[in-house]
Order: structure tokens, then sequence, then C-alpha cells
């Protein structure tokens, strides 16, 4: 989860986070201790998001321009680009190495101060270091918020693509267009998060969830009260098991008892959620955060 970058924080945390690993594999700072290669410790996109972004050429704008471009690019010209790019790939390359040598020797010092810290503390203090973002212990899926529109307006929009985004409620910042989103599935609540942001951009508990499915094989919708999220993800199998997995385990899918008349969802939608796991009209009450990210 940290070296996939789905724990949003500073560098310096991840570094320490990275030393505590270090103490919990290999004990106290040793010349002679194994040294696993910083992508096992270390997040790699952050090193890559250190390097300068790569100039977009400008495209030609006729034709005619595009065929001149064409065959120069077949000729010398075309050879004098080729070496460029090597050459800047080689420039970017060395400095990918030394951002990596400058990471690896910060966590190194930050592992020496932790001499002493006996393994199971060096776990325990990783943990608890994580466990300070609120999203820990969710499953977190990159997901394209396509669409939130009213429900049952079937026919709104000309494609799922092309439909208005519609708040939530007027204090949610959803509704801007189209967003890359991480969707983050935990045992009281479903929340949405900008990547890298650590705080939710909204969150519904399951007593605001009134059904979820999929659309088609790469649409997922998620009914939040009077409102349908159309996500367009490759995970949308995985994303409606952890669901049903949560509410199973919850105790919301229990089987009716003698004196409870047994009930069916609706055919039109598959999976409806139980109301009452949480308050249908406050907003989801978070855990206090318990502590800071940033050292």
């Amino acid at each position: 989860m940290v070296l996939r970058g789905y724990v949003p924080t500073s560098e310096e945390t991840l570094q320490t986070l990275a030393a505590l690993r270090l103490q919990s594999l290999n004990s106290d700072f040793s010349t002679h201790a194994p040294f696993p290669r910083l992508e096992e410790l270390f997040p790699p996109h952050v090193l890559h998001a250190r390097l300068p972004a790569p100039r977009r050429r400008t495209p030609a704008k006729c034709r005619g321009a595009r065929l001149r471009a064409g065959l120069l690019a077949g000729g010398l010209w075309g050879q004098a680009l080729a070496k460029q790019r090597a050459e800047r790939d080689q420039r970017l390359r060395g400095r990918l190495r030394e951002e990596g040598a400058s990471t690896m020797a910060a966590i190194v010092e930050k592992w020496k101060l932790l001499q002493g810290m006996a393994r199971p503390e060096a776990m325990a203090a990783y943990v608890a270091l994580v466990r300070e973002w609120p999203g820990f212990g969710s499953t977190l899926f990159d997901v394209d918020l396509r669409a939130v529109r009213p429900r049952g307006c079937r026919g709104c929009g000309q494609s799922r693509r092309g439909t208005a985004l519609t708040p939530l409620c007027p204090q949610s910042p959803l509704g801007a267009g189209p967003q890359r989103l991480w969707l983050g599935i935990g045992a009281k609540a479903v929340s949405l998060y900008k990547p890298g942001e650590p705080e939710p951009l909204d969150s519904f508990c399951y007593g605001r969830i009134s059904s979820f499915g999929a659309s088609d094989s790469s649409t997922f919708r998620l009914s939040v009260e009077d409102r349908d999220l159309l996500f367009e993800t490759s995970q949308v199998d995985e994303i409606a098991q952890l669901l049903n997995t949560y509410l199973a385990s919850t105790g919301a899918r229990r089987p009716p008892q003698p004196q409870e008349p047994a009930t069916s969802p609706p055919a039109s939608d598959p999976t409806v959620l139980p109301q009452g796991l949480c308050p249908t009209a406050g907003p989801w009450l978070r855990r206090p955060q318990v502590g800071s990210f940033h050292s």
C-alpha cells in the first residue's frame, strides 16, 4: 500500500517508514546487513516526480507542414532528433540514479537513529505511523468518476461520458467534471479521494447507499440517496465483491428470522443495501485523527 503510493504523506515520513522497515528486517544498522532495493522501501513514483517533465513538441498545424516534418524525420534531421532523445533519456536516468542515491542515504541515516529498537517495536511504530491516515484499512481502487446524476434519470445526457456532473450536496466538491479518483471501500463507509490527498472529497456510510452494481463491463454504479455515481474502472467485479464482503461481515445480510417475512430486492437493482448501518441523515462521522503524518 505504501510502495504503491496509496498512503498520501510527506517524503520525510516515507523515509522514516523505510527506515523502520529496515530495522524490522535487519535489526540495527550494519554495513554487512543485506540492503533491499530502493523500490522495495520507497515509492518509485516519488522519485520520478522529481524529474523535469518532458517538453511537448508543438504539432504541425497543416498537412503540408506535417508531411515536410515526416520527410525530415527520415533523413539526417531524424537521426539528429534520435540522438537528442537518447542523450536526454541518458540524462534523466542519471538524474534518477542521483535522486535514488540521495534518498537511500537519507533512509540509512534515519535507520542509524533507530539503534536499539527491537524488531516488534519497529513493526508497531511502522503500523502506528500508517494508521494516522484516516483512510487506513480501506481498499483503494483507481476509478474515473464519469457522471453524478439524479436517480431514475435514464435519459439524461446523450451518452455516459457526456452526462453533466451534479454535486451530491451543496458542500460536495464533486461535480466539476470527469475526475480520476481513488474509491476507498472500508468496513463502515465508502470514500472518494483525490489521488495523493489525505482527506476524502466525500464519504458515504452504508446507510446512505441504496444500491450498487455494474452498468456494463467497465462501469460501476453506486446509488447514494437520490444520486447515481458512475465510475469507469477495470475492477468492477472486485469492487462489487468487496462491498458484498463488508456487508456480510457486518451481519447486514443475515437471513430473515421466522417472525420476519423474507423480502427480495427489486429486479432492476440486484444489489440493494439495507438501511440502518449508520445514520442516514447526518454526515459520516470519522474517527478523529490520532496524529500528523508530517514530521
